[in-house]
């Protein structure tokens, strides 16, 4: 499976984030959030990053106009939009993006199925407080084009192994703090993703 380590907020938690083996890290540009981050220091991460690594940021509720803005300063690689939005606002957008489902039920992680998609646990935050959604709705889904998120962490994660989810995402499950990621619980779950063993 593909690993997004999102929440990153240093320079040494990306570093051992892409030397165990993550495919993308993730940078919240949602004020509320406290794994916050300016878009200039991300942007101080980021171009010290070696290449092939995916950089997503996340937004919350802005304009396509703040997002562009946002994206070229930071130089993320992909738009990961945590809020609904029309064709328009997608339209609008100079980089690629990713939808986030943000899943209350059933019905909703069949939403925009025919693209690749973030399928995440609902809390009124905007996910990152380690709630884990329902695993029984994805018993007959084709979940090869979603990336799950929400609650993930190196106990439940080989629970998922058998939906073949494309990849997972997660935040809260290998912090010691809001922000600040444990190393050995990076590793642990990096390598469990990949390697289908604890």
């Amino acid at each position: 499976m593909k690993v997004k380590i999102c929440g990153i907020t240093n320079y040494e938690d990306a570093t051992y984030a892409i030397d165990f083996g993550a495919d993308a890290l993730g940078f919240v540009f949602y004020e509320k959030s406290p794994r916050f981050i300016n878009p200039s220091d991300a942007k101080k991460i980021i171009d010290r990053l070696p290449p092939f690594i995916e950089k997503v940021g996340l937004f919350v509720n802005k304009t396509s106009h703040d997002t562009n803005i946002i994206s070229k300063e930071s130089h993320i690689t992909l738009a990961q939009i945590h809020f609904e939005a029309d064709e328009e606002f997608y339209k609008s957008l100079s980089i690629p993006h990713i939808k986030v489902t943000r899943a209350k039920n059933l019905h909703d992680i069949e939403k925009y199925q025919d693209e690749y998609r973030i399928v995440d646990a609902f809390v009124d935050s905007y996910g990152g407080e380690g709630k884990s959604i329902n695993l029984d709705w994805f018993n007959d889904i084709d979940s090869s084009k979603i990336i799950l998120a929400g609650g993930l962490n190196n106990k439940n994660l080989l629970n998922v192994a058998k939906y073949n989810f494309y990849g997972v995402d997660v935040s809260s499950g290998v912090e010691k703090s809001k922000g600040k990621k444990d190393r050995i619980l990076l590793r642990n779950f990096i390598e469990t993703a990949k390697n289908g063993k604890i």
